[in-house]
């Protein structure tokens, strides 16, 4: 929630003019906040169902587990988060355009792609545990606007490009609209989470004893 708005004041027109060049300081911060929530999801679903499967309670924090989509998820999304920490460190400083095509435009393509196929595995995993009732839980809502904040992540980044001849983007509006509805989504989709986690009344009760 904390790495979303970060985005979102960085992209929200009003916030960004008061911000100046410290905005792109703002983007970089909220990376990090996305790279570490990225990382607990994939230590969560590295560890999953250990205590479950006769292994013991084992921790790692790097592991595989190929036949989990949702671990494919997280470890995509991990990558993609990684990406937009060096897109966003790089837009830190003054390079020459293709510099900014090769060090900032190209790891946030990098990104959207992988939270694209990140959520897309989500939805699929989602999809599969709940029967086929796409969208009726919590976690496949959460799912759908995740998806819904990376499309609008994809389109910033084509309006991101640097056009050779100008040096220019090719359309800021498309960034810093598609980038903050973006992060709104995500937003949303993270504050879903809050209510998601809560245990049911049986197994808290089933805790409890």
């Amino acid at each position: 929630m904390v790495g979303s708005a970060c985005f979102a004041l960085g992209a929200f027109p009003p916030t960004a003019s008061a911000l100046g060049s410290a905005a792109a300081w703002v983007f970089f911060i909220g990376s990090i906040f996305f790279t570490s929530a990225a990382y607990l999801q994939f230590y969560e679903a590295t560890n999953e169902g250990d205590d479950l499967e006769g292994r013991g309670r084992t921790t790692q924090f790097f592991g595989v587990r190929t036949e989990s989509p949702g671990w494919w998820a997280s470890a995509i999304q991990l990558v993609g988060t990684v990406a937009f920490n060096v897109s966003t460190f790089f837009a830190l400083r003054d390079l020459a355009t293709w510099q900014e095509e090769a060090l900032v435009w190209a790891p946030d393509v990098v990104g959207c792609v992988c939270f694209l196929v990140a959520s897309a595995l989500v939805i699929v995993e989602t999809h599969d545990r709940i029967r086929g009732m796409l969208f009726r839980s919590p976690e496949s809502r959460i799912a759908a606007i995740n998806m819904l904040g990376s499309i609008a992540f994809a389109i910033s980044a084509i309006g991101a490009f640097v056009v050779p001849s100008t040096g220019e983007l090719l359309n800021v509006t498309v960034v810093n609209v598609f980038t903050f509805v973006g992060a709104l989504l995500f937003f949303g989709g993270a504050a879903l989470l809050i209510p998601a986690m809560r245990p049911e009344p049986e197994a808290a009760v089933a805790s409890a004893a």
